[in-house]
């Protein structure tokens, strides 16, 4: 794909257009500016080089100003046009940007007007030569149907999931939530020898303890009350392909040391047997936890860490991986589209643009749903940067609409000072997550940031029951 890179300058009158060239050479010594004595001069140069700006006369002979504008956009969409004329009035720019112009500027040309609509022009085009470049490496990465992304953490991460695809190995999975932990766990699956095998997932903290034994390792019937029937475990049901266990750090002591003799010895024994039986799973597991942190306050076994963490994956966080923040809205997108059942929509550049500048403490599970949301709230084909901001406003919306439903009284609303004391709580909650999703957990820069005393702070984190650790 050739980049999109020169300006071009349209005019009869050859000295304006040497001078012009030359002011704009000056301004733009980066740029390769072309010139033109006519619009079919113009035409023939805008088919042999992707231009990114167009200034054009309005009157010429033959072919006009916007004649030449409708057959420049027609050659090249990406094309920013400004007309430019020594007879300009309202009704001519009005004329002229109703037919596509970008901007207008009148002779004689003030320079620092020139260099600013030139320097949006170029600006433009960069924006929609990336957005053909996401196009492109959108294409190719869902045909592989893994990971999106072309940061360099995002290739990082890509080399060392083909890695440990090539291996058995057990592998731990590590990273701040909405980070992608489980689609890393079924891209291993999916490139390794096992891929033909069932790939079986389990949420441990949704499984309660008292349940979570029977749920891996299965029971006999009559194993304990309740189980009027056999019941095959995970491994069991997993066998000869992966199992995730997903968010292993939450799972109890009881539970830890039963996985342990699991993964030394490579039988199960189910609830109410005496009997092991051979398995031939391979282990993935996954947290968000520090698990170096847990072994200290012993409420994870050090030795079951060991036996898990045979290979080790981070997956890195949207702050890490900023420059894939327009790859992955387009993405999200054209799912949004496919489960909505709608026609496909398109994303403007300056849109992607907004959303590669805000903060995601959710990482990529939020930016997500709030593609989700604006293409809901979005009734055009197309998301502009007002969608986006209807979306984000619909958030606090909804934040502030909670709190006070969630504090009304049998009598209706609460009083205003409890009312106001738990939307600050809101803000409070959300700005320290954010600012802790920025720093990586670090207090001492956490407290820098927000001027915030670390006294202060270690008060919100016990009080609103945020963990630092979390975010590391």
């Amino acid at each position: 794909m050739s980049a999109i890179n020169g300006i071009l300058i349209v005019d009869d009158e050859a000295d304006f257009a040497k001078g012009l060239a030359r002011l704009t050479t000056g301004l733009f010594p980066d740029q390769t500016v072309h010139v033109a004595g006519s619009a079919k001069q113009a035409l023939e140069i805008l088919s042999e080089h992707d231009v990114a700006v167009c200034i054009t006369d309005m009157r010429m002979p033959g072919m006009g100003g916007l004649d030449l504008l409708a057959k420049a956009k027609g050659l090249a969409p990406h094309l920013s046009v400004v007309v430019l004329t020594a007879y300009g009035s309202i009704d001519t720019a009005v004329q002229a940007m109703k037919a596509g112009a970008s901007d207008f500027l009148t002779k004689p040309v003030e320079l620092e007007q020139l260099s600013l609509v030139i320097t949006k022009g170029l600006e433009r085009a960069q924006l929609i030569g990336e957005n053909r470049r996401l196009r492109e490496l959108l294409s190719l990465q869902a045909g592989r149907g893994v990971l999106i992304g072309e940061s360099p953490a995002m290739l990082k991460l890509r080399q060392t999931v083909s890695a440990a695809a090539g291996t058995d190995y057990t592998v731990l999975i590590r990273g701040e939530s909405g980070t992608g932990k489980e689609l890393v766990a079924r891209t291993i699956h999916t490139m390794s020898r096992r891929a033909r095998e069932p790939f079986v997932d389990l949420n441990c903290p949704a499984i309660p303890e008292q349940f979570l034994e029977s749920e891996l390792f299965g029971h006999l019937k009559g194993a304990f009350t309740g189980a009027d029937k056999e019941r095959r475990g995970l491994f069991v049901a997993a066998g000869g392909g992966t199992l995730l266990l997903d968010e292993i750090g939450d799972i109890s002591p009881s539970v830890q040391t039963k996985l342990l003799r699991c993964l030394q010895e490579r039988t199960i024994r189910p609830l109410g047997s005496n009997k092991n039986i051979p398995v031939d799973v391979r282990i993935l597991a996954s947290t968000n936890q520090n698990l170096e942190a847990r072994i200290v306050d012993k409420s994870f076994r050090e030795d079951l860490y060991y036996r898990l963490n045979v290979m080790t994956i981070r997956t890195p966080p949207l702050r890490d991986r900023r420059e894939d923040i327009p790859l992955l809205s387009r993405h999200f997108l054209n799912q949004a589209c496919e489960e909505m059942g709608s026609a496909p929509k398109d994303i403007v550049p300056e849109a992607l643009a907004w959303l590669s500048t805000r903060s995601w403490p959710g990482n990529v599970r939020e930016l997500q749903n709030f593609i989700r949301r604006a293409t809901v709230y979005n009734a055009g084909d197309t998301l502009t940067v007002e969608c986006m901001r209807a979306a984000e406003d619909a958030i606090v919306d909804d934040r502030v609409e909670s709190t006070l439903c969630g504090n009304q009284s049998l009598q209706g609303i609460s009083p205003y000072k409890d009312a106001k004391d738990a939307i600050l709580g809101d803000f409070t909650r959300t700005y320290v997550r954010e600012v802790l999703a920025t720093t990586g957990g670090n207090v001492s820069e956490t407290a820098r940031i927000s001027g915030l005393s670390r006294t202060a702070l270690q008060k919100i984190f016990s009080r609103m029951d945020i963990d630092p650790d979390e975010f590391r």
